[in-house]
């Protein structure tokens, strides 16, 4: 070691995905049964613990979740909060570009369209069970009590997320409510249009959109109450959203559908027409 180096203290807790999957590599069959469980199965899932919850977490690996604690605090981490706060930071720093995730598929031997949809079916099937498993019913309502009862719903979703937003505001249009999409076609924000008495809709994923945030932060500073529809990570949308919605959409070469927040919207929007007609 260089001289005036600090050697690492292996209980720090690892800075990258590089170090953390060094360290479980180390750690591999030196641990107690239930934590080892944890170890393979996070070992075989790490593109997934950015957006997994405990729970999740520990029924895929069969153990209780006090066991995935356990193993978080020996990885070194304070617990699973600051041991996905990593796997968060890498998603939105580090996801791959498109010729990058088709030059995996190819790799892998998956480029054959039968097998990609079969793939991509069974990616959304995931996506839609752990939708209904995993809904907070309670931020549903409020969400539709919310949007039901502004004067103009306004719906912002940039880059993947605008397909959703597109799709709510035909929708929404279909279903006589008043409904506002911020597209930002020729760099206009429609930001004067957001009025007391409205509600803003928000729908982002990590990497978040800046647009979809800034937006956000806007109307809630000209407190018109922000609804956002987002993943469970949902670090840098939370303190901007009065109602969080969340939806957990599995990938697959890191591609990732929009089958669960498709359904998730769509209920929302007849959830708030019904609502309107009462």
């Amino acid at each position: 070691m260089p001289k005036g180096e600090t050697p690492t203290d292996p209980r720090d807790p690892p800075q990258t995905v590089e170090a953390f999957r060094n360290r479980l590599m180390a750690l591999n069959g030196q641990l107690p049964r239930r934590l080892q469980q944890c170890a393979d199965h996070v070992a075989t899932h790490m593109d997934h613990i950015a957006l997994s919850t405990v729970a999740q977490v520990a029924q895929g690996a069969g153990v209780p979740p006090s066991a995935v604690m356990r193993f978080c605090q020996e990885m070194g981490f304070s617990g699973y909060a600051e041991m996905q706060r990593l796997f968060r930071e890498a998603l939105s720093r580090a996801a791959p570009d498109y010729a990058t995730r088709l030059a995996n598929l190819k790799a892998g031997g998956a480029g054959q369209p039968a097998t990609l949809v079969a793939e991509f079916v069974e990616a959304g099937r995931q996506s839609m069970e752990a939708l209904a498993r995993d809904l907070d019913e309670s931020a549903l309502n409020q969400a539709v009590e919310t949007l039901s009862q502004a004067r103009t719903i306004h719906l912002a979703g940039f880059r993947r997320s605008f397909p959703v937003a597109s799709y709510l505001a035909y929708v929404f249009d279909k279903l006589g409510v008043p409904a506002v999409l911020h597209d930002g076609v020729a760099g206009l924000g429609h930001r004067s249009t957001l009025q007391q008495g409205d509600a803003l809709l928000a729908i982002t994923f990590a990497p978040y959109s800046e647009e979809t945030l800034s937006l956000a932060a806007h109307a809630r500073k000209t407190g018109v109450p922000v609804v956002a529809l987002t993943d469970p990570a949902a670090s840098q949308v939370s303190g901007l959203a009065d109602t969080l919605l969340t939806v957990t959409e599995i990938d697959f070469g890191a591609f990732r559908s929009l089958s669960a927040v498709i359904a998730l919207a769509l209920s929302l929007a007849v959830a708030v027409a019904a609502r309107r007609e009462t």
